[in-house]
C-alpha cells in the first residue's frame, strides 16, 4: 500500500472517529458555557500541559479538516485570555493549516494537475506573483471556509514558507476577535453575537488593502501593454 493511501486512510479514520464518538456535540456554544469553570480548574491545576492538550486539539481538528474551530477560539479566550489564547489558537491553527496544505497537495495535486491542468495553469500564474495579497485576503475577509483554503491552496503552487507566514499572520484578527469575545464569556448568547457587521467590515476592508499591492502591479502590467 502506498504512502498517499495510508495517509488518505489515517485521515478518513480521524474524521469517522471524530462523527462515531459525536465529538461535535461538546464544541457547541451552550457546551461552552455550561462548563467553562470546569475547564479554568483544569487549567488552574496544570497550566502548561492543558495549553500543550489544547494547542494539539486544535491541531488535529484544522489538520482534518473538522468542524469546531470557532468554539475552540472562543473557549481559548475564557480559559487563556484575550491575548495568549489568540497566540495559542494561532500556534494551532496554523500548524493544523500547514498539515491539510502538505495533505491535499500530497495527496491530490498530480490528479488535479493531470485532470484540470490548463486551468490550473492560469491560477499558478495568477497567483505567483501576487501570493502574499491574495492570501492575506482570503485569510482576513470571513467569506471563505479556512479548511476549504487550506486544500485548495495545497493544489497550487504557493510556496510552503509563504503559505506558513502567511496564515499565521493572515489569521490573528479574526482570532483576536473570537478569543476577546470569550474572555468575556458572560455577555455573550450567541456566536452571532461576535460576527456584527462592523466586525466584518473591518476584516472585509482589511482584506481590500492587503490586495494593494496585487491591483497596483495588476495596473502597471496594464500600462505596459
Amino acid at each position: 500500500m502506498n504512502k498517499k493511501k495510508i495517509l488518505s486512510i489515517l485521515i478518513l479514520i480521524g474524521i469517522a472517529l471524530f462523527y462515531f464518538f459525536d465529538i461535535q456535540n461538546y464544541l457547541s456554544f451552550e457546551s461552552l458555557k455550561a462548563n467553562r469553570d470546569s475547564l479554568d480548574i483544569f487549567y488552574q491545576k496544570n497550566s502548561i500541559g492543558f495549553m500543550f492538550s489544547f494547542v494539539g486539539v486544535y491541531f488535529l481538528m484544522v489538520s482534518l479538516s473538522l468542524p469546531g474551530a470557532a468554539i475552540l477560539t472562543l473557549s481559548a479566550g475564557a480559559i487563556f485570555g484575550s491575548v495568549l489564547g489568540m497566540l495559542l489558537v494561532n500556534i494551532g491553527a496554523t500548524l493544523g493549516a500547514t498539515a491539510a496544505f502538505l495533505s491535499a497537495r500530497f495527496i491530490f495535486r498530480d490528479w488535479v494537475e493531470g485532470k484540470f491542468s490548463n486551468k490550473l495553469i492560469a491560477i499558478n500564474n495568477g497567483i505567483s506573483g501576487n501570493a502574499v495579497s491574495y492570501m492575506l485576503f482570503l485569510r482576513l475577509v470571513p467569506l471563505f471556509p479556512f479548511f476549504l483554503i487550506n486544500l485548495v491552496l495545497g493544489l497550487t503552487q504557493v510556496r510552503l514558507p509563504i503559505y506558513f507566514f502567511v496564515t499565521m499572520i493572515g489569521i490573528m484578527p479574526g482570532s483576536f476577535i473570537y478569543a476577546n469575545a470569550g474572555s468575556n464569556l458572560a455577555s455573550i448568547n450567541s456566536i452571532s453575537d461576535i460576527s456584527s457587521p462592523e466586525v466584518l467590515g473591518a476584516l472585509v476592508l482589511l482584506g481590500i488593502f492587503s490586495l494593494i499591492p496585487s491591483i497596483y502591479n495588476r495596473y502597471k502590467q496594464i500600462l505596459k501593454l
